[in-house]
């Protein structure tokens, strides 16, 4: 007995040891070759997306970009839709994720996160001129516009709305301008950058949730000493303005804490 718990216990500790070592020798390994290996979809405007000259942009591309100038390396973007893009991650054909990924529980137990980058709140929307919805608890009765599987919808739900399914935030905008919603929830960040492209857009966040919604990089768990090299960069950057100056790039406003 005491022989099989013996050799459990090396067991463990070489597991342990091993989880370690990759995360030294990952950050080591990335600077000897000179390339970080970030992971996004490509697809996620205005996050991580291509524009008219086919080149990939987007705030997480810059601010990924950014951290990689801070740890003396070059980016290999390796780029796939969401699905995709876990697996090959998973598969350790990345580095590291940089594609709005949300800090959940769950996500902890099987990956590291860096310090967030970005930070976001639940923002209730409705046209300019409508003063009858000011809280959440306004929509009782009333019509929210969302996605079909929208969390936000659930929220809108919760709170007594009747659930006017569109496809996508933009059609729950035009049915709002329109008069035939009254409201829909989304985040901050999507807000501001829906009117940032469209300035003239007659709506306006009535309120806005209290709970923060963070997003941050993804790592192999055990990805001790990059993690803190990423959160190192990170921190230089907010220092000095840089995501700051990203933000307002994309957003027209900070959402970088």
């Amino acid at each position: 007995m005491f022989l099989q718990k013996f050799a459990k216990f090396l067991t463990l500790a070489s597991l342990a040891i091993c989880v370690g070592a990759f995360g030294e020798s990952s950050l080591e390994q990335i600077k000897k070759g000179g390339v970080i290996r970030i992971a996004t979809e490509g697809t996620y405007s205005p996050y991580s997306f291509h524009d008219e000259k086919n080149e990939l942009v987007g705030y997480d591309v810059d601010v990924a970009k950014a951290v990689a100038a801070k740890l003396g390396v070059e980016v290999q973007f390796v780029e796939a839709p969401w699905d995709a893009m876990l697996a090959a991650f998973n598969a350790g054909k990345a580095d590291v994720v940089f594609n709005q990924v949300s800090i959940t529980p769950e996500r902890k137990v099987k990956y590291d996160y860096s310090e967030p980058y970005t930070t976001a709140y639940g923002a209730l929307i409705v046209r300019k001129d409508n003063d009858s919805i000011k809280k959440f608890e306004d929509l009782k009765g009333k019509n929210s516009a969302h996605s079909a599987t929208s969390n936000w919808a659930q929220v809108a739900e919760k709170y007594g709305a009747n659930v006017v399914t569109v496809d996508g935030f933009s059609k729950g905008v035009e049915l709002i301008i329109a008069r035939r919603a009254d409201a829909t929830i989304n985040d901050t960040i999507t807000f501001f950058d829906f009117v940032k492209q469209k300035p003239d857009a007659p709506i306006k966040i009535a309120a806005t949730a209290s709970e923060p919604i963070y997003s941050a990089a993804l790592f192999h768990k055990g990805s001790d000493t990059l993690v803190k090299a990423v959160n190192k960069a990170l921190q230089e950057l907010k220092a000095e303005g840089k995501l700051k100056e990203i933000s307002m790039k994309y957003f027209g406003k900070d959402v970088s804490e």
